[in-house]
């Protein structure tokens, strides 16, 4: 654990958070700004920066992912979904704990935004 990274002191306990589904490897949690009806962040236990990192470890990979399709699961999003990793200032990443997204519930639009 990172003691200054907020989603290390999430898992720890810490800070709280809205759990949705939580694994001996992972922890699923409601984003506190979302940007979609159902908006949740799915975060491997033990530390690791970005996606990068995360794919150095590849069960911790597999394990996010299997999490982000269970979250899918239990909230219903059987319309469709999205599971997003930012990556990097220019990948929007604004926590460096690498973090998916599970984001459906309505309509998501096109992929990016047009400049």
């Amino acid at each position: 654990m990172e003691n200054s990274c907020l989603f290390c002191r999430i898992v720890a306990g810490e800070i709280p958070a809205t759990v949705v589904h939580r694994t001996a490897t992972t922890v699923a949690f409601r984003d506190i700004d979302p940007k979609a009806p159902t908006h949740v962040l799915v975060i491997p236990v033990a530390h690791h920066a970005n996606v990068i990192e995360l794919a150095t470890d590849p069960a911790a990979a597999a394990d996010v992912l299997a999490t982000a399709a269970t979250v899918a699961e239990i909230e219903g999003l059987d319309q469709g979904f999205r599971v997003i990793f930012n990556t990097g200032a220019h990948g929007g990443q604004e926590v460096f704990h690498v973090h998916a997204h599970v984001v459906g519930g309505a309509p998501l639009g096109p992929m990016l935004a047009r400049s």
